[in-house]
């Protein structure tokens, strides 16, 4: 156990942790010139060209140190987004240190400093690591001193590397050495495993990565999941590298998978504990919960026909992507469809392209929205996902909205606008941290469906790209929300029913009915668009109907010929709207969902 060595990489995102992952793999010789691509440990196209990673992987290298010794390495590779905090914290949990990655370019930012305070809780071993210093903008005094003063090290403890070009590759390999203390553990103990990860494969099932914490397991144990009480039989187990490789027992420090013929990805959970059916753990690995979806959005195929394909695809998705929920729900706009949760804004997008890309299933999504809490007048309390599931509001005795405590980091000169921003989506600043002369740390609490949206796009765009954001849930909060229907003609499309701040429903009803105008053909009837707050309307929009000369024909002679006519007319008119129904195009509801209170 004294020669193995586990760790996790932790950067914001663009900070060049898949490419400085890439050295450590060719510099170890874990991977042949041959077979070594860009971004090695990212499997999705996604990935690669967005320059990000979405699932995080786990590989082991071995590394001859100077003194002669073999060492076993364990590299956890984490994802670098907000969406996917929980998966980051159960990364960090199997490992013993981190090595923290800052672009000598850009400096610390967000989500740099929410991982490290995770790794710091979990009393990792953070090794700094001053990453692209090759490049002409690299600002290496300024940012090494952000990092002292951040982490509290000495300079001489900050190692200088680029993954482009490899320098300081070697340096960091011996710092995993020196400083990253060896796994504790006992391997007569019962069997205690922590998963952090688990991928499907169509062939053997879910298979899941865990590292164990105490114990041994061997080919072929009965095994069980402390926390979902799934038993099974570990029918292969084995160690990580470019390829799974099959060994007969794992023990304590080890990092490994076990394939146990699972079909259901819902069965493995990420932060489980992995025990022996015959001598369980007494107690599981702390820090287990389950995925919680933050977004929800519903999900219909173009073509109604296609609604069994985008089941099965959806299922496929699940099966990679457990954080993935869904439920069928219809729509009288829409038709048939799926409810579907999201962990946030990110992971929505991924999940359309990858319908899109892997499954050729082209959807429309509805507007997204958090879940609520209602509790009604006899203090029943309700889970609220979609604005249809509210109650009536004589019912309701209250509404709790999820909110979030919001981490910006930018530049002073930005501080204002920022807080503009934040103010106008109803947030309240806690806190102003000044981390170094250039470098501002604001707190905001606010309502987490204020930043589903486009908040993140306008703190960039104001910022000029200098804002780094994070943010975590806090809690639900009174709040006075309202349901805004979309009527045509009378009726409402539930499709675009929305609920929101009391305070914005005027302005954002006003909004959806000018946009409506403007897509919606005309008809040979007068159509009132109008949003309404219960049987209030506070907004409304009307589009022409298309009309016939009939009075070309009447040329001289008395007025009350024509005005006869027209008479006529407007009664044809008026009967034509009462058996006429306003048919929203598939377009239009793409355009007004694309809409986003932009």
């Amino acid at each position: 156990m004294k020669n193995i060595r586990n760790f996790c990489v932790i950067a914001h995102i663009d900070h060049g942790k898949s490419t400085l992952s890439d050295r450590l793999l060719e510099e170890t010789q874990t991977i042949s010139e041959r077979n070594m691509q860009n971004q090695a440990l990212d499997d999705m196209d996604i990935e690669r060209e967005r320059g990000i990673t979405i699932k995080s992987h786990a590989i082991q290298m071995y590394y001859q140190h100077t003194d002669g010794v073999k060492y076993t390495y364990n590299l956890i590779d984490t994802p670098g987004h907000v969406d996917f905090s929980y998966e980051v914290s159960r990364s960090i949990a199997a490992c013993e240190g981190a090595l923290l990655i800052v672009d000598a370019s850009q400096g610390v930012q967000a989500q740099t400093i929410s991982n490290l305070y995770l790794a710091i809780g979990h009393d990792l071993e953070i090794i700094p690591v001053l990453n692209k210093v090759d490049m002409e903008s690299a600002m290496i005094e300024e940012m090494s001193d952000q990092i002292i003063d951040l982490i509290g090290c000495d300079k001489e403890d900050i190692v200088l590397a680029s993954g482009k070009t490899g320098i300081g590759i070697k340096d960091i390999l011996a710092a995993i050495v020196d400083r990253v203390p060896a796994p504790k553990g006992d391997v007569t103990a019962p069997l205690q495993a922590l998963i952090f990860d688990s991928v499907f494969n169509q062939f053997r099932g879910v298979i899941a990565y865990f590292r164990i914490m105490n114990g041994t397991i061997k080919k072929g144990d009965d095994i069980r999941f402390f926390n979902t009480g799934g038993e099974y039989s570990a029918d292969e187990i084995g160690v990580l590298q470019m390829d799974q490789v099959p060994k007969k027992q794992l023990s304590a420090g080890d990092v490994g998978y076990v394939i146990t013929g699972i079909k259901e990805s819902k069965e493995v959970k990420v932060g489980d504990t992995i025990t022996l059916k015959e001598n369980p753990c007494e107690i599981g690995i702390d820090g287990f919960e389950d995925v919680k979806p933050m977004v929800f959005a519903g999900i219909y195929p173009i073509d109604n026909d296609d609604f069994e394909d985008l089941r099965d695809s959806l299922e496929k998705l699940q099966l990679n992507d457990a954080s993935l929920v869904f439920e069928p729900e219809s729509s009288v706009a829409l038709g048939f469809g799926f409810r579907c949760g999201f962990l946030g804004m990110l992971h929505l997008e991924i999940i359309q392209e990858r319908l899109s890309r892997e499954y050729d299933q082209e959807v429309i999504t509805t507007v997204p929205n958090v879940s609520y809490v209602a509790y009604t007048k006899k203090q029943e309390k309700l889970t609220i996902n979609t604005p249809n599931d509210l109650p009536d509001p004589t019912l309701v005795d209250r509404v709790e909205e999820p909110y979030i405590k919001a981490q910006i980091i930018t530049m002073p000169e930005y501080i204002g606008s920022i807080m503009t921003l934040a103010m106008d989506k109803r947030g309240i600043l806690t806190n102003q941290t000044y981390l170094t002369t250039d470098r501002v740390e604001l707190t905001f609490e606010m309502p987490l469906a204020e930043i589903v949206f486009d908040f993140y796009d306008k703190l960039k765009s104001i910022s000029r790209g200098y804002a780094s954001f994070d943010y975590v849930m806090i809690d639900y909060r009174a709040s006075e929300l309202v349901k805004l229907d979309i009527k045509l003609n009378g009726d409402s499309v539930d499709a675009l029913s929305s609920l929101v701040h009391k305070t914005k429903a005027a302005s954002f009803g006003r909004h959806i009915c000018k946009r409506l105008k403007d897509l919606l053909p005309r008809q040979q009837f007068l159509i009132a668009i109008q949003a309404a707050v219960g049987a209030k309307i506070i907004a409304r929009e009307t589009i022409s109907a298309l009309r016939k000369d009939v009075t070309a024909k009447c040329y001289g002679g008395d007025i009350t010929r024509k005005r006869k006519l027209l008479e006529k007319q407007k009664k044809g008119k008026k009967k034509m709207r009462q058996i006429g129904s306003v048919q929203v195009p598939q377009k239009a509801f793409l355009e007004v969902l694309k809409l986003n209170e932009g």
